[in-house]
């Protein structure tokens, strides 16, 4: 096994980027919270990295998956509070929590789920609040068997935000999100199995190693098929039968132009395994 993300991040960028690592391993993203003494809290500057990582992995064609995960005993605590304007006695006008969210919290989670190639989430501590909501916005999620999600809006007399009343019904349905969202328990990461939140559930020292073997074996799929395959399966859930089968249509004459998809059919005419080069 290469060696972990971990211990090459991104050279290129300054100090102030520690707070998010990044490296790029086999055709893998690796993007990694790196403020453990916060829970890896995610403030103003380390949101607008992670959205600027996320959109360059869409554009970089050598980038082929995407991994989002977290040192330290938290997977992320939430949005950072602190210094964002909302005290000192500071005049507020009507529109601006709206305005803050919606540039800050849900551009986060779009990132997410427009990220154009597959992204997951290992889970390696607790994640509340937007924290959980980054999580499940991933096309998949692995978690330590230690891992917890908060629904921790409720708690602070909060509305969720960062996308939760929409992500989170069209995971469980809508009861047992009313649920999560009222009362504010913690969710362990087997109950979260149990919801269908988590994918898998693994020890903690195992949980890199399987996020690498899923990222990897994502890296050496067809990169565009996938990507048109997430955005059919999440724009379904926001539409009609017609309209879901036109794009279904749309998706594959856009695909059958890939050079995938020609070694695709190709290796199955010659009995052999694809070699797909993501493009």
């Amino acid at each position: 096994m290469s060696a972990s993300p971990l211990e090459h991040p991104d050279k290129s960028r300054d100090s102030r980027d520690s707070l998010i690592l990044h490296a790029t391993d086999n055709a893998v993203s690796w993007i990694t919270l790196n403020r453990p003494e916060a829970m890896n809290a995610i403030a103003p500057d380390q949101r607008e990295r992670l959205i600027h990582l996320l959109s360059e992995a869409s554009a970089d064609p050598t980038v082929r998956a995407v991994v989002i995960t977290a040192t330290g005993r938290g997977f992320c605590a939430g949005a950072d509070l602190r210094g964002t304007g909302g005290g000192g006695g500071a005049t507020r006008v009507a529109g601006d929590v709206a305005r803050v969210i919606r540039l800050g919290a849900q551009r986060l989670v779009a990132a997410v789920l427009d990220c154009e190639k597959p992204v997951i989430a290992a889970v390696n501590g607790t994640a509340a609040g937007l924290g959980a909501h980054l999580a499940l916005a991933c096309d998949l999620v692995l978690a330590a068997e230690e891992a917890r999600f908060i629904e921790v809006f409720v708690r602070r007399g909060l509305v969720p935000d960062g996308g939760g009343a929409y992500l989170l019904p069209r995971l469980v349905g809508p009861q047992r999100a009313k649920e999560l969202m009222f009362f504010g328990d913690a969710l362990s990461a087997a109950d979260a199995y149990r919801l269908g939140l988590v994918n898998r559930v693994v020890p903690a020292q195992d949980l890199e190693k399987t996020a690498r073997e899923w990222a990897e074996r994502l890296a050496a799929g067809p990169t565009r098929a996938i990507a048109l395959t997430k955005h059919l399966v999440n724009a379904s859930l926001d539409t009609d039968r017609a309209t879901a089968f036109a794009a279904e249509a749309a998706a594959q004459e856009i695909n059958m132009t890939t050079a995938d998809a020609q070694e695709g059919v190709k290796s199955f005419v010659e009995r052999r395994n694809p070699r797909y080069r993501g493009r």
